[in-house]
């Protein structure tokens, strides 16, 4: 009787069993993404001797930022890494949202008659791709993209898959706008760009999101094409440090190095982890909101 009296915003909500089993689901499924992640961060601030007797933990036993002084020895070089690895990172996600962007909207235009020809040579490429090495001489004897910014711009600015969902979230929308703006004089152009796109922003910023994670996860890049170590990747100079690291630990007697200190090769990689996936997980909740709806709407229809 008392709860009946009470205000709508006042009474308390009951919550049924399934709602709790519900909700006690998630708690594990979030804590199963969560423990994994700290377990991360704990065991690269530990001291590799206690990491090593004492086993991980989700607090480091002894803290210790050995792995990261291994890792910044030459800061110099991994803030020149961060820094390229930035640039052409924001430079070829833009680019490519753009270009794709503008590309699906022909496509998905009824009144576009080579629509079938054209959307039938975006399917083939993924299926068939020319290879390693006439990419490789493509870039470098034709395009001379070698030891340049470009080389990890250009190459693989449009993806097959992304424009298939870019396109079908396109052909989503209604007809009827689009001809209500050529009514009102719009031109093409102006429609794809002030209409369609703004209309289309969550599966534009989820195809950017994919593409931004491919792009900063790119260490073959360098590995083929870049001499300059000004140009480093910082997905490649990570890989290049864990390997110099592992060999100073086969040099090492014991596994102490000169100065008596244990080499912080087990921290050392799990550092190198966060170092690589650090900025991503930063930039992950500002494209959080438009990942699941646009991943959904880009799969309305066929």
């Amino acid at each position: 009787m008392k709860n009946e009296m009470l205000p709508a915003g006042r009474r308390k909500k009951k919550i049924s069993w399934g709602q709790a089993v519900l909700h006690l689901i998630f708690i594990v499924m979030v804590l199963m993404y969560l423990i994994p992640f700290l377990l991360v961060i704990s065991i690269s601030f530990s001291d590799e001797a206690s990491v090593i007797k004492e086993g991980y933990s989700l607090i480091p036993h002894q803290f210790s930022l050995a792995a990261y002084k291994l890792a910044f020895r030459n800061p110099e070089q991994m803030l020149q890494s961060y820094k390229v690895t930035i640039i052409f990172t924001l430079a070829a996600t833009a680019l490519s949202v753009l270009v794709m962007g503008v590309m699906a909207y022909p496509l998905a235009r009824p009144n576009f008659k080579l629509r079938k020809p054209f959307t039938f040579f975006v399917v083939f490429t993924m299926l068939f791709s020319g290879g390693l090495v006439p990419s490789y001489i493509l870039n470098v004897q034709y395009l001379h993209l070698n030891d340049t910014m470009w080389i990890y711009i250009l190459p693989g600015l449009i993806s097959a898959y992304n424009l298939i969902i870019i396109r079908t979230n396109y052909k989503s929308l209604p007809n009827e706008l689009i001809e209500a703006a050529k009514v009102d004089g719009a031109k093409e152009l102006y429609i794809c760009f002030k209409i369609v796109m703004p209309l289309c922003k969550p599966v534009l910023a989820s195809v950017g999101f994919l593409f931004l994670v491919a792009k900063w996860n790119d260490w073959m890049t360098s590995l083929l094409y870049i001499h300059d170590a000004k140009l480093y990747s910082l997905q490649y100079l990570l890989q290049k440090i864990l390997k110099e690291s592992e060999y100073l630990k086969q040099l090492a007697e014991t596994g102490q190095l000169m100065g008596g200190e244990v080499f912080p090769s087990e921290s050392f990689r799990y550092a190198m982890a966060l170092l690589a996936a650090g900025p991503v997980l930063v930039v992950f909740p500002f494209f959080q909101k438009y990942f699941a709806k646009g991943m959904t709407l880009g799969g309305v229809k066929g």
